[in-house]
């Protein structure tokens, strides 16, 4: 058969099953893929909410307007931020029909409120956040080398920015920034974490942060080191429980080394402690700890080749 006819015959079969497979996932809510099809905007709404907390991200050059930068950025950010806010609450509180009871305006510019009132609350966190990679890193020439070469800072801005929508219960953006983030940069941060100023991850590939962590202030990570859950609760029927403390609490000035796995919403590492690397925890450490594994011993033999 000739590719021309099966694409005739068939097409129609094809495009009536993916649609209904895709209705299944969907629950029945039409038009939730339209949803998905808006990354590209949320990918430029989150670079420019980026830029306004953190000017050097788009390339460290010193404007003499700033006060007319800014208020171009924000004059443009809010209204495409409040349509990508409505068009995600509408989808999700769709009935099995699609068909939106209210158009969740009212609650788009709500959050878009939020974001606006809080970004010199987040421009402050990011502050700390750049002296204190600028301190802790010795490889560091300046806090311009850590703008514009640390993955870190784009981690954590992005995070502190969709934190916000997330605090205001806006679905799927908040997430679908972080896991941007998290694409351009290794670390993965849920948007949902609380974490205090003065945050440092050095090198940053691997590491992830759950949703309900808790984190004071001046906290240091290294590479590949997991915040994370234990086992998840289900209930009678199956279904994982969720709303749930999972993730563990690292309190002030703290410092977690390579590879470390701390798991468990009842697990706290306590103040001023140091976790070794490679550490496995489930349980909490009183404050100023240190722990560690013991150093193994290696088997030294020579070359005989």
């Amino acid at each position: 058969m000739k590719l021309h006819k099966w694409l005739e015959e068939s097409t129609p079969e094809v495009i009536r099953q993916l649609t209904a497979v895709q209705h299944e996932l969907e629950d029945g809510a039409d038009g939730r893929d339209a949803v998905l099809a808006e990354q590209c905007n949320i990918t430029q709404l989150l670079d420019d909410l980026v830029a306004i907390v953190l000017p050097g991200f788009r390339g460290y050059c010193t404007s003499s307007e700033p006060r007319h930068d800014l208020d171009v950025l924000i004059g443009t950010v809010a209204p495409r931020l409040q349509e990508q806010i409505q068009t995600v609450l509408v989808h999700h509180h769709a009935t099995g029909s699609g068909d939106p009871q209210e158009d969740f305006e009212d609650d788009a510019i709500a959050a878009v409120i939020h974001v606006l009132d809080s970004l010199v609350e987040v421009k402050q966190a990011l502050q700390a956040d750049l002296r204190a990679a600028f301190a802790g890193d010795p490889a560091a020439g300046s806090v311009v080398d850590v703008i514009m070469s640390y993955p870190c800072v784009l981690a954590i801005a992005t995070y502190r920015v969709a934190h916000l929508l997330y605090q205001k219960d806006v679905p799927l953006i908040p997430r679908m920034m972080t896991e941007l983030a998290h694409s351009r940069t290794g670390i993965d941060i849920n948007p949902g974490a609380e974490i205090g100023h003065g945050f440092f991850i050095d090198h940053g590939t691997g590491v992830v942060i759950g949703e309900t962590c808790v984190i004071g202030r001046n906290v240091k990570l290294y590479q590949s080191v997991t915040l994370g859950a234990l086992s998840f609760p289900k209930d009678a029927e199956g279904n994982v429980v969720r709303g749930k403390k999972r993730h563990p609490n690292v309190e002030d000035n703290v410092t977690i080394y390579a590879g470390a796995t701390i798991l468990g919403g009842d697990t706290t590492i306590g103040e001023g402690s140091e976790i070794g690397g490679n550490v496995w925890l489930t349980h909490s450490v009183p404050p100023r700890s240190r722990v560690y594994n013991q150093q193994p011993s290696p088997l030294i033999k020579p070359n005989e080749g």
